[in-house]
């Protein structure tokens, strides 16, 4: 069975002001299903690996077969973070992280606003394309870190709680090269709810 798109679970416009519609769907109804479409292209050549989840594939690309390696990393990373990337927002959300979350965040970085700006600066200061995240370790602990083009925390032995797209793909509509608006913008999205679960879950 191969991989399939999970529903997008807002209409594209619903993350007006701070995302436009048309990116949305750009994003994704063209890249992120380019993604998907060329990782089941390259399984299909060794089909068992769709017995796989995702996130079992990418923490472990070691066992793919070299001749589709590079194509999963790079599309099935992209399928998985896409995936993170629009569960992790909603109309309506923002404001500050909740329970466990929270706790963990005011004693790793000292204060909400200090981790905004660490994270903001964590993809600010990725060159070209790719990701911030904020991940726990296998301690436990929050990093904030940045992966470079659809590579995921999972291949760095880390489980992802929220993650920013910071291609300019995700932006260059609304904000063409002012990243740092659109980082600064995209908190009023981020769903504290969804990224309580996420920390709570086991890897």
């Amino acid at each position: 069975m191969s991989f399939s798109m999970l529903p997008l679970p807002y209409a594209y416009d619903a993350l007006e002001p701070y995302i436009d519609a048309r990116t949305v769907e750009i994003h994704y109804s063209k890249h992120h299903a380019t993604y998907l479409n060329n990782l089941n292209a390259a399984l299909e050549k060794h089909p068992q690996f769709f017995d796989l989840p995702i996130e079992m594939i990418l923490k472990d690309l070691d066992n793919i077969p070299e001749d589709i390696r590079t194509t999963v990393r790079n599309n099935g990373g992209g399928y998985y973070n896409h995936n993170l990337y629009w569960a992790i927002m909603g109309p309506g959300k923002g404001g500050e992280p909740i329970g466990s979350l929270a706790s963990a965040i005011q004693t790793t970085f000292g204060s909400f606003s200090a981790f905004k700006e660490q994270f903001e600066k964590a993809g600010l200061g990725r060159f070209g394309s790719g990701w911030a995240w904020l991940s726990r370790n296998v301690s436990g602990g929050l990093v904030i870190h940045s992966t470079p083009n659809q590579d995921t925390p999972l291949a760095e032995g880390l489980h992802p709680i929220i993650g920013v797209d910071v291609w300019e793909h995700a932006y260059y509509l609304k904000y063409q090269n002012r990243r740092a608006e659109y980082l600064s913008n995209w908190w009023n999205l981020v769903d504290w709810e969804a990224a309580q679960r996420r920390f709570e879950q086991k890897s």
